[in-house]
């Protein structure tokens, strides 16, 4: 048994390595409602699609619980997206794009999302120049959120 669990792990924890290694994470000079619209609009005014915008604190408080401040921004754009997908369909598990803001437990804002790069090796899109797009894209458009 303790040869499965130590395979289980050593299969695991390259993942998870991956997986925090590739966050950007950003403080914000606004609450999170506010950085959450600004980034809406510079979004809309580059031209990509919101998708989605989800209230995790809403959510949470919809079955009683207490959390703060959170929500997930979730956007792209089609042509971008399937361009990087016609290499690799299962990159479809991380696009669109998502940007999460949250005030963590001492009230400070922070803006966190996946650096597009890391789509690279996971998914050995390699040889996708639109990544690098992508990430100046979101480094830009997150700075003009959070400043």
């Amino acid at each position: 048994m303790r040869i499965i669990n130590l395979l289980c792990m050593l299969l695991i924890l390259p993942a998870l390595a991956f997986a925090e290694s590739d966050l950007v994470k950003k403080p914000s000079a606004h609450s999170v409602k506010e950085t959450m619209d600004r980034l809406e609009a510079v979004v809309k005014e580059k031209g990509m699609d919101v998708f989605s915008r989800i209230d995790h604190r809403a959510n949470a408080e919809s079955v009683g619980k207490t959390m703060p401040d959170s929500q997930l921004l979730i956007f792209g754009k089609p042509e971008a997206g399937t361009r990087i997908m016609m290499h690799d369909l299962a990159v479809g598990l991380d696009l669109p794009l998502r940007v999460l803001a949250y005030s963590d437990f001492d009230g400070k804002t922070w803006v966190v999302y996946h650096n597009p790069q890391g789509l690279r090796a996971m998914f050995g899109v390699e040889e996708c120049k639109i990544l690098g797009n992508m990430e100046t894209a979101l480094d830009n458009m997150t700075n003009q959120a959070t400043k």
